[in-house]
């Protein structure tokens, strides 16, 4: 037994760990390494980020002295545009060329004041003047024949009467011839033959007695219808001879009213056409405004809205008299008239500043109508907190506007300030920190 613990103990053991475990290095490659270190650097950079990052959206850092604040208040909203509109005369005439012709003579000169019915120019035109004279020639043919017509009329009249006269008197002869041979006939004095020759006569007389009245009936009849049809066509004739004579005299270019003649450039032996313009005339006394405004206000404007203008200190009002529908370059025009006298002292051509009302004063919340609404169209703007710090972005909802003012329909209180500066700068930040 001894011995075979002894040969037990004589077996080699196995080693410890020690003496068989062995480090084993693993080998990476360079660019993996430098690749992990970015990642864990960017992964740093936006912890950091995120850390400093407002919970409530993007932030500009901007010095207070660079934008400009207004408050909100409660007011009269005085609803107007500002409007440049340009003086003209509350009356214009224009001068056309009613006939064409040649300049023969000018008895005014541009500019000149003239009365009604004063000759302007003479012109000439032969063309016209045959016209005249051929005119003249058809009525007096047409009227020849009028009379020709209604000597024929009377003569035809008269032929017919004669007629009728003579078989009166041969009717009356054989009436007695019939009633002598009747009483005669008995004692044989008158024969029966003679009788019957008579009496058919008499018919034959008394039925072309009739036949004369209808045939001077129906001639009646008929030179009566050319005669009226014949008057006609003279008294035509005359209406075109009057109007060939009147364009004549229109070849006088007379002022059809009275005023201060303008634009009137013509020549001696110049040839204007029919319809051409030569000038206008002008009301020296009272004047109107005419403006151009912004289609947007077009539903806005309406007939009788007042406006007022500013001149030499004093204040002039007006009304709208006349809209022109048509839009040219986004804009269309308006006649302003003065309510009362002109302003002394203006000039066609002058420009005023005017103040169109577009309705009546309402109260409203109100804020300083600046630049930001080019920017934002008035759907949001920076509101600035209570202690000055900051300013965050917020949605409204703005109405109407004027020059000065702009109304506030939803999103801001009484005493609320905004930033009515240009947004351009930071339009796309949700909250502005001023540096202190």
């Amino acid at each position: 037994m001894k011995h075979r613990t002894e040969s037990i103990r004589s077996i080699p053991q196995p080693a410890s760990g020690a003496a068989m475990d062995r480090r084993i290095t693993r080998k990476y490659p360079s660019w993996l390494g430098r690749a992990g270190i970015a990642v864990a650097v960017f992964l740093a950079a936006i912890a950091v980020v995120a850390a400093l990052w407002p919970e409530d959206g993007r932030r500009l850092y901007l010095g207070a002295d660079r934008v400009s604040v207004a408050a909100v208040e409660q007011g009269l909203f005085e609803d107007f545009i500002p409007v440049r509109s340009r003086v003209a005369p509350r009356r214009t005439v224009f001068l056309d060329a009613v006939e064409g012709g040649r300049v023969e003579s000018i008895m005014v000169e541009d500019g000149a004041t003239v009365q009604v019915d004063q000759v302007l120019v003479r012109l000439s035109n032969a063309q016209l003047q045959l016209d005249v004279i051929a005119r003249e020639s058809e009525v007096t043919q047409q009227i020849n024949n009028l009379n020709t017509l209604e000597l024929s009329l009377e003569q035809n009249r008269l032929s017919h009467q004669r007629t009728l006269v003579e078989l009166e008197h041969q009717i009356r002869q054989l009436s007695r011839r019939v009633d002598d041979g009747q009483a005669l006939i008995a004692n044989g004095f008158f024969s029966q033959r003679e009788l019957e020759d008579a009496t058919d006569e008499l018919t034959y007389l008394r039925e072309l007695k009739a036949v004369t009245l209808e045939a001077q009936t129906t001639d009646s009849r008929l030179m009566e219808a050319q005669r009226v049809q014949l008057e006609e066509a003279t008294r035509q004739l005359r209406q075109n001879l009057e109007l060939a004579r009147q364009n004549l005299q229109n070849l006088e270019v007379r002022a059809p009213v009275g005023g201060k003649l303008t634009a009137f450039d013509v020549e001696v032996g110049q040839s204007l056409g029919r319809g051409e313009r030569i000038g206008r005339i002008d009301d020296p006394v009272q004047f109107k405004l005419t403006a151009l405004i912004d289609e947007f206000y077009l539903p806005r404007v309406d007939l009788e809205q007042t406006a007022a203008v500013e001149h030499d200190g004093e204040t002039y009002l007006l009304r709208v008299g006349k809209i022109y529908p048509q839009v040219s370059a986004g804009q269309f025009e308006v006649d302003l008239f003065f309510t009362e006298q002109s302003p002394v002292g203006i000039r066609r051509g002058q420009t005023l500043q005017t103040r169109l009302e577009l309705g009546s004063p309402l109260p409203a919340l109100l804020i300083p109508n600046g630049a930001f609404y080019q920017d934002t169209g008035g759907q949001w703007l920076f509101v600035v907190s209570s202690d000055n710090a900051e300013a965050v972005r917020r949605d409204v909802r703005l109405g109407r506007r004027n020059a000065r003012s702009i109304e506030v329909l939803e999103g801001l209180e009484v005493g609320e300030r905004v930033i009515v500066s240009p947004y351009t700068n930071f339009s796309q930040a949700d909250r502005i920190v001023f540096n202190q």
